[in-house]
Formats: structure tokens, sequence, C-alpha cells
């Protein structure tokens, strides 16, 4: 049987390739695309790493696996719950292929920390992956766990960059950093791909959209797409295997911010409370010049131990409060919205739910940037971009963000609209998709698949029964038909203990998430 091995680029754009491609400078790129088939992969939205690598590999919309952003407001219980990879409640396409007898390696996958037991091999990777703020995971983000002494001691492998990435200022070492982290989580997969003669491998290259983030289409960026096209020549030329190259989402320049939780205070939909950021933005203290001024220093770790925590969460980021400190910042009773950023809008079930979302929908349709155009290429209810059994307690209005709006949920900074403040690029929903090898087709260019179909496509070119309760279809990219039908979803397998959510907010604020 053909094994697969999948390279998943987060945030991976043809919008963003394609220049390069056609300048020659991503040739193996260019040459599996050309001998194999492609296409622009639709993410759900919000277009996220979380939930869209989830929605990946389960080949479902958050509505069937529970997790939507990276937060999920409760204005009736005034809280905000921070996700973790414990959080999402599906089966996903290497326990189908496990339960089908075919060993796994999920290298770097973010939703998949604390790891949880395969037939294979799992690390764990992405921001959710965390041992502390500005802290990398030192243990435990292996299954089995012993193979982490392995990584450290043949690969000098590190789950996150040291020096992290902060900033668009930073072109030295924390970008060399990057790229040596892009290259081990390649070499790591190549070897257990080729010594544990696994029937499947898949790993993530998630710093590769901080490059993104930060300096869109500069040279740091283009040298980690580089590296990345070297890296695909050499996989191409594995026997026996099909290559499948995907993202969660897509990236493009950022032209707008938006704040939406200050337009909601100023078209009445929340109501502010006076906090201690306030304060601290009048006088200029604000996260990013604490890191900076500590980075400079050589006290970021120092800091990060000693000073408590419930004090370096009061300092606020340039955009303003996050997180659990939005719910300190509003009136609950008063407030009939509190949105996350990227898209998710929570109402108020003490108000009339309906007639608020009708109105919002309204509002937020007609807001347009500086020339006169739209803000949104859409504003939906959630029951019509989800469903499933977690719907409920998911968002009830999402924004889907035109490419260049970034919708930045900060507040405190008195705005609505900005230029960029942080990022040179956001997340758009159209991301990339290539497959080749001895079992596909070319089909050369399919046009628009959908990111929930990749994991069905998968299962079947194993020869796997697509589980009855995924959203994906079987994409016909193969030289002959897999002849496969259909099964019973496997119950998730929930192992692998519980995250700590506070950690994860923690990574999330140093790379800009949740700023």
């Amino acid at each position: 049987m053909t094994r697969t091995f999948v390279v998943g680029l987060d945030g991976g754009s043809w919008l963003l390739a394609e220049p390069w491609i056609d300048a020659g400078l991503l040739p193996n790129l260019e040459r599996l695309r050309e001998t194999g088939s492609y296409a622009t992969s639709r993410s759900c939205l919000p277009p996220v790493t979380y939930p869209n690598w989830k929605c990946y590999s389960s080949g479902k919309n958050p509505g069937k696996h529970g997790v939507f952003w990276w937060e999920r407001i409760d204005l009736a219980d005034e809280r905000i719950d921070i996700m973790s990879g414990t959080d999402y409640d599906t089966a996903e396409l290497w326990d189908y292929l496990n339960a089908d007898g075919q060993r796994t390696g999920v290298v770097n996958m973010p939703s998949m920390y604390p790891p949880r037991d395969l037939d294979g091999y799992v690390v764990s990777g992405g921001p959710d992956a965390v041992e502390g703020e500005y802290r990398s995971l030192e243990g435990g983000y292996t299954a089995p766990a012993e193979f982490e002494d392995e990584l450290r001691e043949r690969y000098d492998y590190s789950v996150h960059p040291d020096p992290l990435l902060s900033s668009n200022e930073e072109r030295g070492a924390e970008v060399e950093e990057i790229l040596r982290l892009l290259e081990l989580r390649l070499e790591v997969a190549r070897d257990l791909f080729v010594e544990e003669d696994l029937p499947f491998v898949h790993v993530t290259l998630f710093y590769l959209n901080v490059l993104h983030h930060f300096f869109w289409d500069e040279e740091p960026t283009k040298r980690a797409w580089q590296l990345v096209d070297e890296w695909l020549g050499e996989l191409a030329d594995l026997e026996d295997t099909n290559l499948v190259v995907m993202s969660d989402h897509g990236a493009a320049p950022t032209t707008t911010e938006f704040y939406i939780n200050e337009w909601l205070a100023r078209n009445g939909y929340l109501t502010r409370e006076t906090g201690v950021e306030d304060y601290f933005q009048k006088v200029g203290l604000t996260r990013e010049r604490a890191l900076d001024v500590a980075k400079r220093f050589g006290l970021v770790d120092v800091l990060a131990r000693t000073v408590p925590e419930g004090i370096q969460e009061l300092v606020p980021q340039s955009a303003g409060a996050k997180r659990e400190r939005k719910m300190e910042l509003v009136v609950p009773g008063e407030t009939k919205a509190l949105a996350s950023g990227q898209g998710p809008i929570y109402v108020n079930p003490a108000f009339d739910v309906e007639s608020v979302r009708e109105d919002l929908i309204a509002d937020l349709e007609a807001v347009t940037d500086e020339n006169g155009d739209p803000l949104f290429a859409g504003v939906y209810r959630a029951e019509e971009v989800y469903d499933g059994p977690y719907v409920d307690i998911g968002p009830d209005v999402v924004v889907d963000q035109r490419p260049g709006v970034h919708v930045n949920d900060g507040m405190g900074r008195r705005v609505v609209q900005t230029r960029p403040d942080r990022w040179a690029a956001e997340n758009t929903p159209t991301g990339i998709f290539v497959a080749n090898g001895p079992d596909i087709a070319n089909r050369g260019d399919l046009g628009e698949i959908d990111i929930r179909d990749i994991a069905p496509t998968i299962l079947a070119s194993h020869g796997v029964d697509t589980p009855t309760d995924v959203d994906g279809e079987v994409l016909d990219i193969f030289h002959e038909a897999p002849d496969v039908g259909t099964q019973e979803p496997i119950d998730p397998d929930r192992a692998g203990g519980d995250g700590d959510d506070e950690e994860v907010a923690d990574r999330l604020k140093e790379l800009g998430y949740m700023e």
C-alpha cells in the first residue's frame, strides 16, 4: 500500500507562494502542482489555527468538535475560558488509521497537547504546548513519553524557539531560531516515516505563520518558504509515498485593524468599566515595551519566574486588554455582546438574543473602511456556518473578515479602525492543498475544496471507510477511485490528561494571538 506524508504549512497561501513560484524560487512546489493535483482550500470560520487544524484532522466543522477559537465567552456566567487540546471532542484521521492497524506519526500539530497515546508517535507543538510564560516546554510533550529523550539527544529539539520572535524589528537570532526549528520538525517527521516505516506521518510547521504575521512577504518569510521547498523536493523522492501539502488557512497583508469590542461599546452593545489597564495605557506601559526592555537586558526568564502572574496580566498589550481581562472591563448586566478576535461574537442570553443578533448583523454589514468598502466579506448567524451538537456553546454571530482586515478584540485603546498595529499579515479563509504521488492523478487545478475534504481523502487512499459524522467528501484526485464505503464514528480518545489553559493563554499572548 502507498504511504502518505503530509506537510502542514500553518497559514500557507497561494497569494504569498505564487509570485515566488512564478519567479522560480519554489521549483519543487511548482513541480508538485504541475504533475499532481492542487487547489485552494477553504477553512472553517474563523480562519485560525484553533479550530482549523482540528477541522482538517477530523473532517468536521467546529459545531461537531466543540472548539470555535482560542477562547470561549460565557456572558451568563461572566467567564472566559481558554481552550486546550482536551476541549476538542472528536476522533481524528489517525485514530481511524490506527483502528485499521496502520501506525501513525503526528509531529508539532497544534491542538495535540497534552499528547495522547496513538499507535505510533505524537510530538506536541503550536502555541498551546507550553510550560509557562516566555519559557519553552521542557518535557511531557511526546507520546510515548520516552521519545522526548531521543528528540533532545539526537536533534537538540525544542518545542518553541528561544529567543522568541515578538516584534517586526527582530530579524536576527529570532528568525534564525525559527528556521532551525522548521528544519528540525521536517527532519524528525522524515526520520520517523523512514526509520519506523510508518504508513502515515503528518508534520505541522506552525512558526511559518508567525513569520507571515510579522513580515508577510519579506526576506525572513521567503527564506522559510525556500527551506520548505528544498524539503519538498526530498520528500517527493520517497518511494511509494503520496505527498500532501496543505494549510489550515491562508494569509494576506494587513491593511486595517478593526477593534470590534470598541465598536460594540460605541454602538450600544457593550458597557465598559474603567480598569487599571486604562491607567497603564495613559503612561505608555504596555506588554510589548516591557518585553522589549526585558529582552535587551536578558531578564525575560527572570521576570517570568519572579513577577506574579496576576501582576503580569494587568499590564495591557498596545491593543488593550485581552482574554479574561475583557470580562473585568465590561458591565455584564448591561452588555449585550462581547467579541473574540478574528470573528466570533457572543450575545448575552439575558437579552433577546434574536433581536440583538438581527440588529448586530445589520449594523456590522454596514461597517466600511476609509474608502467606503465593506469591512467584512460576510456576517453570519452561527447556525449558517456551523452545525452539530456544540453549536449552542459557540458564538452567536460570526464575521468573515475581508482579506487585509484584522478583527482585534483588544479593549482600552479607544479607537475603532486604525492602520496595522502589530501584524503585517492576517489570516484568510483560503489556504492551499497539493497532492502528488503514485496514487494521485494529474488533475491540475481543482479550483476550491473544503479543508474538511482532506481527512476522508487521506483515509480513502489508505483503504479506510469514511466516518458517517464527517462533513467532508473524498476528492476526485486518484488514478483509480478508492473502493471505500462508510463506517460508524469512533468514540473520541480523551487520553492524555488535562492541559493548563492559563499556560496556553500565556503563549498566545507572546505570539500576538491574544495580544
